[in-house]
């Protein structure tokens, strides 16, 4: 969409109707909501300001770029946001070459950025990188690493910080106001420059002096930080007066320099409900606009995260030794009623994966009994502090995997595929999965009362079996659910559910044993060798990849064994990054509905004969 040539009451119109498209969609998909809504009127300046067809546009997450998205040619396939097939909620350049990058993990912005930068330089190329992130991002080291390179190098890059909480500098009274408003002014960048000139040439003592004075006249503005580590800085201004974007963004743009450009934003802009710090409206479900009520109501089975909240509750209040750490997903993980009761026991320690793991090490050293909360796609990101901070010195850390498999509409960058493959090669780490309420009440007591370091990993929403009553936890023991004939089906964690539905879907054809694996590491070996001598063909149900998962650790035990299965099948997911749609039709996709496995069961029973 053309927009250069837009008087600035256009671009206010233009930025209602994007608001209104976003909301009209979201509220029948869901989505994200507050953060997109609130960088809309930034996101047209961008656009205005900057080429769009060859200047790359980052976004931080990504998850507020769906004004991006309206703009460049996808006003009619928005219809699909989120749905499998359709618009991801994410930038994606396969859907668009108006996405630079893949990105649905904080943080990682400004590098992409230096490294866009270094290329263009290297390609002696007109264009700039453009990077929009939201102060929350900003709580990562990962930021910092890339703003220490960048304001060294002096590539030129435009960085607008959407400042959506003002947790990065609140404005001091109106002379903030006035002097930043100064600052984005091509005034001040002149008289700066030649200050700067003029102090080169100073004697040392006068040289002295005069950079004290400016430091102090800094220190009275919010950008003393970034200036420090040599980014321009020009803010705060209303991240939703167009015209004021344009004309800083312009400036920004001709300093030939990197330049953060200080916005401060309201989330959910335009639609009233949502205005405002609101969390439950940062990521939405289905919902009614004129009420804000979601669409669908609240009932049928507890979802794992509230199951493990108000167990790690229970034991909290009985063991003042339990402590534990989420990273900025308090309410996600469910440790937000423990932050609220015991601010003293358990924090949020923001976008800081790295620093959650391993700042749980010496509480678990000290004698505490550390839980880290974390979903699986995000522990990936702490990988190097599981084994360098944890296992490595052996301590009782438990890692609590939220959102382990598939995840639905936030596709390929949250799906939780890889945590078994990932940590099961780590010394020292006991890796469990439970598969209904029962089972993950108990596998926590266990973790409370075991001193090693444990990951325990559960799905997103419910378990697909249903409660049952099951026996407490042992290291590395199994449970037998139930005899059979001819085959086996071994699941693992909400696999078992998977293996229950698979198994009453194969009808009267066979009647499967099936085993909860409990622990795939360590193993129940005793277990195991006993099936193999009764069962020749194994069936694998597990919510991870099937490259280094459990069917993989199966066939390395049994590898060094004289009796073995005849044939280990895996229903793990395949060697490739899973899209984004509804959870149900997504596994329709990968062929893993209960009716479908029953059929490759039929069908490979049927070869083998």
């Amino acid at each position: 969409m053309e927009i250069k040539d837009k008087t600035p009451r256009e671009l206010e119109a233009l930025a209602a109707k994007i608001r209104r498209r976003i909301l009209e969609v979201v509220s029948r998909n869901g989505g994200h909501l507050s953060s997109t809504l609130g960088a809309v009127d930034l996101i047209i300046g961008m656009h205005y300001v900057f080429d769009v067809s060859k200047d790359p546009f980052i976004f931080d997450v990504s998850h507020q770029a769906y004004a991006h998205k309206l703009l460049t040619d996808r006003w009619e396939a928005f219809e699909t946001l989120r749905q499998f097939g359709g618009i991801s909620g994410y930038t994606n350049p396969e859907e668009s070459p108006y996405d630079y990058y893949k990105a649905g993990h904080s943080s990682t912005s400004i590098s992409l950025a230096v490294g866009a930068a270094k290329a263009i330089r290297l390609k002696r190329e007109d264009r700039i990188p453009v990077v929009m992130i939201g102060d929350g991002s900003m709580s990562a080291g990962m930021v910092y690493e890339a703003l220490n390179e960048l304001g060294d190098r002096k590539y030129p890059v435009v960085i607008i910080l959407n400042d959506n909480e003002m947790s990065i500098a609140k404005p001091i009274g109106a002379l903030s106001r006035y002097l930043s408003k100064g600052m984005a002014g091509p005034f001040y960048q002149k008289f700066k420059k030649k200050t700067e000139s003029l102090l080169e040439m100073l004697p040392e003592s006068a040289s002295y002096m005069a950079k004290k004075f400016e430091e102090s006249f800094r220190l009275i503005t919010p950008g003393v930080l970034f200036e420090e580590l040599g980014i321009e800085y020009i803010g705060p201004i209303n991240g939703h007066d167009i015209s004021s974007i344009i004309e800083t963004l312009q400036i920004a743009k001709s300093m030939g320099k990197p330049v953060i450009v200080h916005a401060q934003t309201t989330k959910g802009k335009g639609y009233e409900l949502a205005e405002g710090p609101l969390e439950h409206w940062h990521g939405v479900g289905p919902f009614d606009i004129e009420t804000g009520e979601p669409l669908k109501k609240g009932g049928g089975p507890k979802s794992a995260t509230k199951i493990f909240s108000e167990t790690l509750m229970e034991l909290a209040e009985r063991d003042s030794r339990i402590v534990g750490v989420t990273a900025a997903m308090s309410g996600g993980t469910g440790l937000g009623p423990l932050i609220e009761k015991y601010p003293e026991r358990f924090w949020d320690v923001a976008i800081a994966e790295q620093h959650a793991v391993t700042s749980m090490g010496p509480l678990a050293k000290e004698g505490f009994k550390p839980f880290c909360a974390i979903y699986s796609t995000f522990l990936q990101r702490g990988y190097d502090q599981v084994i360098h901070d944890i296992a490595l010195m052996d301590l009782g850390v438990t890692f609590a995997i939220d959102r382990a498999g598939i995840v639905g509409e936030d596709g390929e960058t949250h799906q939780g595929a890889f945590d078994i493959s990932y940590l099961r090669p780590i010394p020292n780490l006991t890796l469990v999965a439970p598969y209904n309420e029962t089972s993950l009440r108990k596998a926590l007591r266990f973790a409370a009362d075991y001193s090693r370091p444990l990951a325990l990993r559960y799905p997103r929403g419910a378990f697909m079996a249903p409660d049952s009553e099951v026996p407490d936890y042992e290291l590395g023991r199994a449970h037998l659910l139930r005899e059979g004939k001819e085959i086996l089906f071994v699941g693992y964690g909400n696999g078992v559910g998977r293996a229950l539905l698979t198994a009453e879907a194969l009808g009267v054809a066979y009647r499967p044993a099936l085993l909860d694996l409990r622990f795939v590491k360590p193993l129940d070996e005793a277990l195991l060798r006993e099936l193999a001598d009764r069962y020749n063909t194994w069936f694998v149900f597990s919510d991870g990849a099937r490259m280094g998962g459990v069917a993989s650790a199966l066939e390395e035990f049994f590898a060094n064994e004289e009796k073995r299965p005849e044939r280990i099948v895996s229903f793990e997911y395949d060697d490739t990054f899973i899209p984004h749609g509804k959870t149900e039709v997504v596994e329709e996709h990968l062929g893993l509905r209960p009716r479908q496995l029953a059929e490759r069961v039929l069908a490979i029973m049927k070869e083998s004969r």
